[in-house]
């Protein structure tokens, strides 16, 4: 197993900015990850793991040791006729394992199609859209323990999930490399287009009859016109949650602002649009330097070129401070932050 020293980061993160790990690392199977964490040297420096880098800003080096997550493999480990159980490499592709599923008729993760990733993050975020979220399927999940060295299962209840949330994120954050993800799909789809755009898109398309490919398709053809490609130009998708609060709340602020807009979360709850706050103050399509603010999707912070992580946290924040002046919102980034 190769160790680099002095690494670059940049082509690893999908904001493309530069920053360089002391010591990097691409695991591809759990022996390797086991073999190289033996060693006193790590006890000593702060280890990162890094999936696909669509989802992190680095503002500065890590001055420690980098784990790229490579561990790959898609395995059908149980299977009755109405259901199929996955197994899949914490590295894996997100986008390929969803169009593995649509391909083999497996129904439940097709509505977050070209969602950018690994497999190992989906349960660490929560991934959602257009009505999906992944715990929804996410049946167990075995990770890692880097200080422990031990091999822990987490089942679907333990994982304490919640709007782009987990407890990957708060108690083992920064402690686990997830080596597989199980999932619980379904052989009999159920269709989710309760989402105005999903339904839009497949009416524009002339869609009669629903499919799982033909809801994927229509997913990746919103995505594509709504989101810059970081191919192109550097982002990390939607830099901040969608806020929520008790339907009161909204109320108070809706007669202050009519036009605030609120989907329905449950019967207390509501979720406001980030990106309309964000265009109310003036921010969409606003750029200084390499750093801005897409011109069609306000939630999307980008990199021009050669915009530092710096330049855009330092954007991020003042974005937040005029969304709370101006609303009382403090809105919180789902990217994060080293």
């Amino acid at each position: 197993m190769p160790l680099e020293e002095h690494y670059s980061l940049k082509r690893h993160n999908t904001f493309g900015v530069e920053a360089f790990a002391r010591y990097f690392a691409p695991i591809r199977q759990l022996d390797e990850l086991k073999e190289l964490l033996i060693a006193d040297i790590w006890k000593t420096m702060p280890i990162l793991v890094l999936g696909e880098g669509s989802n992190i800003l680095f503002t500065r080096d890590v001055d420690g040791l980098v784990l790229k997550n490579e561990i790959k493999g898609i395995a059908v480990i149980r299977e009755t006729a109405d259901e199929v159980w996955l197994k899949v490499g914490g590295g894996e592709n997100w986008h390929r394992f969803v169009m593995f599923c649509v391909g083999n008729h497996y129904a439940g993760v097709e509505n977050l199609a070209l969602i950018p990733g690994s497999v190992g993050a989906s349960p660490v975020q929560n991934i959602g859209a257009y009505g999906v979220e992944v715990k929804d399927v996410i049946d167990e999940v075995v990770a890692w323990h880097l200080e422990t060295q031990e091999l822990m299962h987490f089942s679907n209840s333990d994982c304490a999930f919640g709007y782009r949330d987990s407890i990957f994120k708060h108690t083992y954050q920064g402690k686990l490399m997830i080596i597989w993800v199980v999932y619980r799909l379904s052989k009999h789809p159920i269709f989710h287009t309760e989402y105005a755009a999903l339904r839009e898109e497949l009416d524009r398309s002339g869609i009669k009859a629903l499919s799982l490919k033909a809801i994927s398709d229509a997913v990746i053809r919103i995505r594509t016109r709504k989101l810059p490609d970081p191919a192109k130009i550097g982002n990390a998708g939607s830099f901040f949650k969608n806020p929520q609060m008790s339907v009161a709340q909204y109320e108070t602020l809706k007669a202050q602002f009519p036009d605030l807009p609120a989907f329905t979360v449950d019967k207390h709850t509501v979720k406001i649009p980030a990106a309309w706050l964000i265009e109310q103050c003036g921010w969409k399509g606003y750029r200084e330097g390499d750093a801005g603010v897409h011109a069609h999707q306000a939630l999307v912070l980008v990199n021009y070129g050669k915009a530092t992580g710096k330049q855009i946290l330092e954007l991020a924040e003042r974005i937040r401070q005029s969304v709370y002046e101006r609303f009382g919102i403090m809105l919180e980034r789902e990217v994060n932050v080293w």
